[in-house]
């Protein structure tokens, strides 16, 4: 059984960790969902792993028992958007780690645009900033339900719940400057007065704007007249120097 003062590990090792391809995959998994370190890949990969084996024992059972257990497996996979609601146990074999990083707070919380990094979400979250329906949550693998992911907002306790906290300001600026680069009223969106196809329409006018200056200019006609190059110009004046020099010696010699 063990000391209840230690708790076992919730993951396991692969059992072979040196292969390249193996760590640029995790890695790449560290930097996308801004993980702290690979142990947290093995804790997803073990809960990936309890859902598939759940699965695999219930899928040739026929009892009673057995029928519930798969309608409540199912029910919670759905609850937490790793399913759809018509899914079989068959599908539940096709999750994977993406599908469960997916669903962290960390991870919703980065996506729905409050923060500027996932790594920056991790820090909010683990400060105390951030708020499931106004209760502090301080887990950044915590699996979101949907229908808790709209409800998930900044800690009221905290100063990032201010609108003008210097981080929620570069959060406004950022949607301004990709508002602005499509020429459109930022005020009026952020109040909700410019409906979507208003948007739609600025939108394809400044496309023709940059097709119209793209077009190619018209030809100059052959028949323009050629200016002349700048050397022969000098080599002209140069001649006309020379002839008055020679002009100004010889009158100097007659005299």
């Amino acid at each position: 059984m063990g000391s209840p003062k230690k708790s076992r590990k919730k993951y396991k090792r692969p059992l072979v960790i040196w292969q390249s391809d193996l760590i640029r995959e995790q890695k790449e998994l560290m930097k996308e969902y801004g993980l702290k370190n690979k142990k947290e890949i093995w804790r997803t990969d073990g809960v990936v792993k309890k859902m598939r084996d759940q699965a695999k024992q219930l899928i040739p059972l026929k009892t009673e028992q057995a029928e519930k257990e798969k309608q409540q497996l199912i029910t919670r996979l759905v609850k937490l958007g790793l399913v759809s609601p018509g899914a079989v146990l068959e599908d539940v074999l096709g999750l994977t780690t993406k599908d469960i990083l997916e669903r962290r707070l960390q991870t919703i919380l980065f996506k729905r645009g409050l923060t500027k990094t996932p790594k920056q979400a991790r820090q909010f979250i683990v400060h105390g900033h951030v708020a499931i329906n106004e209760e502090k949550l301080n887990v950044p693998s915590f699996l979101v339900p949907l229908e808790l992911e709209g409800k998930i907002s900044f800690n009221p306790a905290s100063r990032l719940f201010d609108n003008q906290h210097p981080e929620r300001i570069k959060e406004k600026t950022r949607k301004e400057k990709k508002l602005k680069k499509e020429n459109l009223d930022i005020t009026d969106i952020f109040a909700g007065e410019i409906p979507e196809e208003k948007i739609k329409k600025e939108i394809t006018k400044k496309t023709a704007k940059k097709e119209v200056k793209a077009a190619p200019k018209e030809q100059i006609p052959e028949t323009a007249p050629k200016k002349e190059p700048i050397e022969e110009v000098d080599e002209v004046v140069e001649e006309e120097n020379k002839t008055k020099v020679e002009q100004n010696v010889a009158e100097g010699k007659a005299k």
